[in-house]
């Protein structure tokens, strides 16, 4: 029959933060006496966290200068996820037209309707201008009294 090798047990820790165990006052080897922190969630953990319930950092800077306020900076910081944005009612990358075709789409027909809208503005004006010509030709009707009749004869004198 083969022998097996029998586990060997390693030898017991002492507390941690007592130096006991390496000899000469030194800690045993691998225990230094620092206590491990408990375990951390794991940063995705966190990451998701953060941006299913969403983060707000606010600050104000001011300089001033013999009591006089020079520059005062406010910052906002809102980190959260695009869905708990919308929630929140945020959702200005919607309405860039940097970031979203739909609205530069839209600011093109906003665009192309402000064109429209010049182009017909001038129409009147240069319509209202040559109405205007025309009438400044034509001799003014005579002003009849509405109380009065037409002479006798179709209104000509002889």
């Amino acid at each position: 029959m083969s022998e097996r090798p029998q586990a060997v047990n390693p030898p017991a820790r002492p507390p941690a933060g007592s130096l006991g165990g390496g000899g000469a006052g030194l800690p045993a080897r691998g225990d230094y006496g620092v206590a491990r922190p408990a375990p951390r969630d794991s940063l995705v953990d966190l990451l998701d966290r953060v941006l299913d319930k969403g983060v707000v950092i606010a600050g104000d800077i001011s300089i001033s200068l013999l009591d006089i306020e020079l520059l005062t900076i406010k910052i906002r910081l809102l980190i959260a996820s695009a869905d708990k944005a919308r929630e929140m009612g945020i959702d200005w990358w919607a309405h860039d037209p940097q970031l979203s075709t739909e609205a530069r789409r839209k600011q093109e027909r906003q665009l192309d309707a402000e064109r429209e809208n010049k182009a017909l503005r001038d129409r009147v004006e240069d319509l209202e201008s040559r109405l205007e010509q025309l009438l400044d030709r034509q001799p003014l009707p005579a002003k009849r009294d509405p109380g009065r009749s037409p002479p006798a004869g179709g209104g000509r004198r002889d």
